[in-house]
């Protein structure tokens, strides 16, 4: 690929597909046609890989989730096909800013937080490590909102992503499925006939996602609903516009936002239909795909592995028993037995509210053929294990966690303690009949994506000390160690460091007015906003510590600026509450003239992957500090460490594992172990008793109670203080003493800044082990009998 090659292409781009000439093109048509010119590489690479996969009849693994936070695609595809610097030439030979150009993709909308990055870091992964697979979500016109704050509140507004022409997708047109709802089954025998009293059109657009080197690349495939019948032109002619539009309308109502709020029978609808249209069309394309190659349906565990990411899609079961009994002819046992042995579960939550259930009579309203089938499921289940405790059928709702593991021929968690928690929790009389399903696969994060994109000085010292073979195996990183003990190796990761700090800095002030000093610790609590993720406890701690600097001004503090980022859903209302909190003391706290200069706060808003990458450089310090026993795992505290912030947290999810890696040493702990946190919700009157033996934590809440961060409006902010003090199901004021005090022992280490440099270096160097290829290599070993495709293996073995 030469430089010339890529501008000329670029600029046949511009002319031919965008109809523009260079000197009326926007920064938009630039980014456009550069992405048009880089994706044609891409191409070459994903025929190919298909091709293959066709030509030696490999394994396919079909990865089905309701989101895939993707992000910014065109930096992605530079790097992976290693042509960024020709593309930069390119550019910069027009006269153009080439970061501007890069920067002006909009993020796409397709997911909110862990679990959609997940799905994405492990497509990534996928192809770098040639594993033949395609991802199955849904083409999100609106995606969740875009954040905004008006008077400290989260605003919520549609993203438009989709407002300009998507580059990186191709419509297909011809791969779609309608898709029904409703109506009435004739049942003969065993089978049923469903006659659906509505439906909708799935429409399939692909987007190519190239691995690392350009050597292999997967398909994600997103639908989008579409009208059956595009347009009621009788209605129209008679007047009847909106009458007219109502097809349209109603289908595209299933594809235009990511988690609609459900507080409502409307929207509880959605959420279900949503889930059965994305989870259907699949499932269809998938044995479509199995039968254009081969004959026998009870074969297709030999060649098809589904994996399930969360219970979102886990209608799949009953869908693909469906099929096979109802259309294609199998028997009841051997339906169950064929998509059992194609069917695998990863399980993100120990929290019982958070594992799907949905009204029985919803469900039967809308998919009354799978009701009656998922009864016979549970019913065989029950026969094959009498003396069974549990059921996907219970008091009038059909339970979505129940009905995955039942169907799943693997159930994964997603870090060690997770894992173990899911056989003694949520899971624990399913997994006493099942000892076998229950395996742990720890997430892990994609490194092309999560340093050497993100963190390109950072990835450069690295290359320079280990070479850069540690981009595609990082447990090399490790290779750094003996680097880290010399001087001037420290000393230029603590300049790359600040640098990024300068960036985010100059960012911060330029976007929203907050100057913050780079030479202060960047303290970053990064995530979706949740009780159980403990937000609340962080900005308590935060008004407690602005309050003794009042009170002790020349105390020499350690300068500190703390970043939160996250959304709350839209119907979740303490949630809201927290951020409208955060806000608000960050107003008061960034105006105090006796204490700026040591403590300020800022919450940028509509956090998403693209902030993702400009804030994790810039971290000093990564608050992962949820409830014990709640966090499945995190992906953020592995992005962190990596790009070298220690972690603040409680032993919860991976944070448990990070230690391990890092070290006790270079991991700041405190809080309530997931054992002891169960023991403390039986004691009647643990929050009040927290409260009245720490007296900062009562002054923090008095705070909350009167007008010190809502000016005329007295306790404004009292339900946060009252749900702290009162219930206090996540234990933050029994955490909050423990939490102090680790944070001023991260003050004392962090004045010393060679040895936070050494720490934050060791960081970098242990944290490898959580690259997503290390991840998927479990998955394709332990669930999904797959193998990378056979023309890398041909390479790997030469």
């Amino acid at each position: 690929m030469t430089v010339t090659t890529l501008r000329d292409d670029t600029l046949d781009h511009l002319k031919y597909r965008l109809g523009k000439d260079a000197r009326h093109a926007t920064t938009q048509d630039w980014r456009i046609a550069l992405s048009h010119a880089v994706r044609d590489r891409v191409v070459e690479c994903w025929f190919a890989s298909t091709r293959s996969a066709y030509d030696h009849k490999e394994k396919r693994v079909y990865y089905l989730s309701m989101e895939f936070l993707i992000g910014r695609l065109l930096e992605d595809a530079m790097v992976n096909l290693g042509i960024l610097e020709e593309a930069r030439a390119a550019i910069d030979s027009f006269g153009l800013d080439f970061a501007g150009i890069v920067a002006a993709e909009p993020d796409a909308a397709l997911g909110n937080g862990g679990l959609g990055r997940l799905a994405a870091c492990f497509m990534e992964s996928l192809s770098t490590l040639g594993c033949p697979a395609m991802g199955y979500g849904i083409r999100y016109e609106h995606g969740l909102f875009r954040q905004s704050f008006q008077d400290g509140r989260q605003m919520e507004y549609p993203e438009d992503w989709l407002r300009l022409a998507n580059p990186w997708e191709f419509p297909r047109p011809e791969a779609g499925f309608e898709i029904g709802f409703g109506g009435h089954v004739h049942v003969q025998g065993r089978r049923g006939i469903w006659r659906p009293a509505e439906a909708v059109r799935a429409e399939a657009h692909d987007t190519p996602v190239i691995g690392w080197q350009g050597r292999w690349a997967n398909t994600l495939r997103l639908w989008e609903a579409e009208p059956v019948r595009i347009f009621d032109l009788d209605s129209f002619n008679q007047g009847l516009y909106a009458r007219a539009a109502e097809p349209e309308a109603f289908a595209r109502t299933i594809s235009r936002v990511l988690y609609p709020d459900d507080t409502t029978p409307e929207g509880k609808a959605l959420r279900l239909r949503q889930e059965y249209f994305f989870t259907a069309a699949s499932i269809r394309d998938i044995l479509r795909r199995y039968e254009s190659e081969y004959d026998d349906l009870r074969g297709l565990p030999n060649k098809v592995a589904i994996q399930l990411n969360d219970t979102h899609p886990a209608i799949a079961g009953p869908e693909l028993v469906r099929i096979l009994l109802d259309e294609k002819g199998l028997s009841f046992d051997d339906s169950v037995e064929t998509a059992r042995g194609c069917l695998n579960y990863t399980n993100h939550t120990l929290l019982p509210e958070a594992l799907e259930r949905w009204p029985e009579e919803l469900m039967r309203s809308l998919l009354p053929r799978h009701v009656q089938l998922i009864e016979e499921i549970d019913a065989a289940h029950a026969r094959q294990y009498p003396s069974r405790t549990i059921s996907a059928l219970d008091h009038g709702e059909v339970k979505m966690g129940e009905l995955s593991f039942i169907m799943a021929n693997r159930v994964n968690g997603v870090s060690a303690l997770h894992t173990e928690l899911m056989k003694s929790t949520v899971f624990k009389d399913l997994h006493a009949l099942h000892p076998e399903k229950i395996v742990n696969e720890t997430n892990g994060v994609t490194p092309r994506r999560w340093m050497l994109n993100c963190n390109p000085r950072l990835s450069a010292l690295i290359t320079e000390a280990i070479g850069p073979d540690w981009v595609y195996e990082t447990e090399r990183l490790v290779e750094l160690e003996p680097f880290i003990e010399d001087a001037g190796f420290r000393e230029r990761y603590a300049a790359i460091k600040r640098e990024n700090k300068v960036d985010l800095a100059y960012w911060m002030a330029k976007e929203h007015g907050l100057e913050a000093d780079p030479d202060a610790m960047f303290d970053i609590q990064i995530k979706r906003i949740h009780e159980y993720k403990r937000q609340h406890l962080n900005i308590l701690e935060t008004i407690a510590l602005w309050q003794e600097m009042r009170d002790n001004p020349n105390a020499g503090w350690t300068p500190r600026v703390k970043i939160f980022g996250g959304k709350a859903a839209p119907g979740y209302v303490f949630a809201k509450e927290i951020i409208h909190l955060i806000n608000a003391v960050a107003e008061r706290v960034n105006a105090d003239p006796d204490t700026s200069n040591f403590l300020r706060v800022a919450y940028p808003p509509n956090y998403n992957v693209s902030l993702a990458e400009r804030l994790i450089p810039a971290a000093d310090l990564s608050e992962q500090i949820s409830t014990a026993g709640k966090e499945a795992s995190g992906t953020g505290n592995m992005k962190l460490a990596l790009n070298g912030a220690p972690t603040v947290g409680t032993l919860d999810g991976a944070n448990v594992e990070i230690r391990e890696q890092v070290g006790d040493e270079n991991f700041f702990l405190f809080g309530m172990t997931a054992e002891e946190v169960v023991a403390r919700r039986e004691i009647e009157g643990h929050a009040g008793r927290a409260v009245a033996e720490d007296p900062r934590l009562q002054r923090a809440l008095k705070a909350l109670r009167d007008e010190t961060f809502s000016p005329g409006q007295p306790g404004l902010f009292s339900g946060v203080a009252d749900n702290v003090s009162g219930a206090d199901y996540f234990l933050v004021a029994s955490d909050f003493t423990d939490y102090w005090r680790v944070q001023r022992e991260i003050d004392g280490v962090f004045t010393d800044r060679d040895a936070w440099t050494r720490m934050a270096a060791l960081n970098t160097a242990r944290c490898g082990w959580f690259s997503s290829d290390r991840t998927i290599r479990g998955y394709m070993a332990d669930i999904w009998g797959a193998a990378v495709a056979t023309p890398l293996r041909q390479v790997a073995a030469e």
